[in-house]
């Protein structure tokens, strides 16, 4: 089964940048496709991001298009979502996951604070 392990998370200050990365492993070829979704305190999980790993297609929400990009290093196994201008709403636990036929796994979550 995957195994996802988010790491980059951090205190940044508005307009900042921050890197996650999300790394995959154990049946990583049962997976195609990583997600990005983050919580805010007191909000429902959101989606931000989509990659593909044999494509790499991309979908953004979009509150993040323009400022976030999601890529991946497959040969890594690992995601990443490059987060650029951030704003202070952009604060929240980033988690990503893994979709698999059947059964989606997901991270632990990285959290991310963004000061104003």
């Amino acid at each position: 089964q995957v195994q996802l392990v988010e790491s980059g998370g951090g205190l940044v200050q508005a307009g900042g940048s921050l890197r996650l990365s999300c790394a995959a492993s154990g049946r990583t070829f049962s997976s195609y496709a990583m997600d990005w979704f983050r919580q805010a305190p007191g909000k429902e999980r959101e989606f931000v991001a989509r990659i593909t790993w044999r494509g790499g297609t991309t979908t953004y929400a979009d509150s993040v298009k323009g400022r976030f990009t999601i890529s991946r290093d497959n040969a890594k196994n690992t995601v990443y979502l490059q987060m650029n201008s951030l704003k202070p709403e952009d604060t929240a636990i980033y988690y990503c996951r893994a979709r698999v036929i059947g059964s989606d796994i997901w991270g632990q979550g990285t959290q991310v604070t963004v000061s104003s």
